[in-house]
């Protein structure tokens, strides 16, 4: 029970925002008077709002009231989520979907924290991946379900976010993981040390140049790799900002081209189906893909990503949904597992990953503003596809830094095809 109560946490981490976007047709509607922007500060405020509330939450992790922080959390998300059905405009929506955020924020560190700081090893990785699946799990049964209930009363939708009441429920056992492990004092000694050096990459550097852990220890700052850490950040931000575009600009491309706009469902739902699908097999694709992952995942969005720009049909769109969910999907679970290797002491676990799923939120926002900007530049404003194009040759300069770069840290897998999985 203990175990699920750590892993529904992740049921609902990705749902602000995103979950509704099949939706914003539907709401133009039924609020005529509102531009595009407007429509998208559904999905771009609350994501906005959880960033510092991670970076809060990643600071409150360092005390021992783990537990009270997460139901505090909850009980925000759901009332907000209570609060949605009885909105009548789209300040209120707004306003709403705020509180929403702040949940969420306080919420997420804790969604992979609690993982990293109880589970060990080839085990945490395997469990890294099973929490991003739930995780997108859960956002792919929302969209689909948000697609199928925006026919209906436009409040039903947000039925969604009721999800909450899952984790809020199996908080309770949130209180039997052992003390050792809910302390960030600890000097994390039962799952090994987190110095490079001792790692399993690390063991594998006398006979692969090209492993996750050189032979040389880099320096640590306050219990941080900073260097490792700013890579996983950066690496985190652009394939979300890239290849998220499919929640945000897919709605129009539809609309654009007179399209039944349950299209936008099953699209965005495949999108987060080949997301989650990794997540349950992760060691079995990192092993296939060995030291490439990186590059044969950052082929595969780019591919993707290029569907919708250059050959939108529905056809082409759900098959380049699916490149790019599977290339995000395999590379998101091994980014949260690789940020063990960034900090000197467990006690450091949350908090390196508010940072980097910090950086992920900072991705979710930043594609009307950075699309925005180039749309200025280049004078494309009436061009549906115009955010795409504008992606995928972001995610063409990308693929070739992950071939230059692939014996990099950020950039490299091989330490992960450990012993115990090619014997599997």
């Amino acid at each position: 029970m203990t175990y699920c109560a750590i892993m529904s946490i992740s049921l609902i981490v990705n749902l602000p925002g995103l979950a509704i976007t099949p939706m914003l047709g539907t709401l133009h509607e039924v609020f005529p008077g509102t531009t595009q922007m407007e429509d998208q500060l559904l999905t771009v405020l609350p994501n906005l709002l959880i960033i510092p509330f991670i970076l809060l939450s990643g600071k409150l992790s360092t005390a021992r009231h783990q537990t009270i922080i997460i139901v505090g959390a909850l009980i925000l998300f759901t009332a907000s989520a209570v609060a949605y059905f009885f909105s009548s405009s789209m300040a209120a929506l707004i306003v709403v979907s705020c509180l929403i955020g702040c949940g969420a924020g306080f919420l997420i560190p804790f969604s992979t924290g609690l993982i990293a700081q109880t589970f060990c090893g080839n085990y945490k990785l395997k469990q890294m991946g099973i929490q991003s699946g739930v995780a997108n799990t859960a956002v792919m049964a929302a969209t689909f379900a948000v697609g199928w209930l925006s026919h209906g009363n436009w409040h039903l939708p947000f039925v969604v976010y009721l999800a909450a009441v899952i984790p809020l429920i199996l908080s309770y056992w949130l209180k039997d993981i052992p003390q050792q492990d809910r302390d960030s004092t600890g000097n994390g000694k039962k799952c090994g040390s987190t110095d490079p050096s001792s790692t399993p990459e690390s063991r594998h550097a006398g006979n692969n140049s090209g492993s996750l852990s050189s032979k040389r220890v880099p320096a640590a700052h306050n219990g941080f790799y900073t260097g490792r850490l700013w890579a996983l950040i950066g690496t985190y931000f652009f394939i979300t900002f890239a290849t998220v575009s499919i929640s945000y600009y897919c709605p129009f491309l539809v609309e654009k081209k007179n399209w039944d706009e349950s299209l936008t469902g099953t699209v965005t739902a495949l999108y987060f189906l080949f997301i989650f699908l990794p997540g349950y097999t992760l060691p079995w694709f990192v092993k296939i893909c060995k030291g490439n992952t990186f590059i044969y995942t950052a082929i595969a969005m780019t591919i993707g990503i290029g569907l919708f720009a250059f050959i939108p049909s529905p056809l082409t769109m759900c098959a380049g949904a699916a490149l790019a969910g599977l290339g995000y999907g395999i590379c998101q679970p091994v980014i949260y597992d690789k940020t063990s290797l960034a900090i000197s002491s467990t006690g450091k676990a949350t908090l390196a990953m508010s940072f980097v799923l910090a950086a992920n939120y900072v991705g979710v926002v930043a594609p009307p503003f950075i699309i925005d900007f180039f749309r200025d530049i280049f004078g494309a404003k009436e061009n549906t596809g115009f955010a795409f194009m504008v992606c995928t040759v972001m995610l063409a300069v990308y693929t070739l830094l992950t071939c230059i770069m692939h014996k990099s840290f950020a950039f490299s897998t091989e330490g992960y095809v450990s012993d115990s999985y090619k014997r599997s």
